[in-house]
């Protein structure tokens, strides 16, 4: 099993119920690749941070294997959420890909 974590700083201009909403978008649209991506087990987004955080939002997935991470990193319904509700609002992003 591979494990597939990012975590985003969304761009400092965002602020309050916008935001909010950005977050609440990307969460719904990353969740809804569930039983859409051959070989993704689990799909989470984490919006809910302790104080202590320094990023805005965590996903996490698991996935079955290697090819199965290269082959949802291009599966359309990937690059369509990713595009469009996650990138244009993103400072900084970092990954981490493990087999678990």
């Amino acid at each position: 099993m591979v494990r597939h974590i990012i975590l985003w700083k969304l761009k400092p201009e965002l602020a309050g119920e916008e935001k909010e909403k950005v977050m609440q978008n990307a969460k719904r649209a990353l969740e809804s690749l569930a039983g859409v991506v051959p070989g993704l087990l689990k799909i989470e987004v984490q919006i809910q941070k302790l104080p202590s955080s320094n990023a805005d939002m965590m996903l996490y997935t698991e996935l079955e294997n290697a090819e199965a991470l290269a082959g949802y990193q291009k599966h359309p319904a990937h690059v369509a959420a990713a595009n469009g509700f996650v990138r244009p609002f993103t400072a900084e992003r970092v990954c981490m890909d493990f087999e678990a």
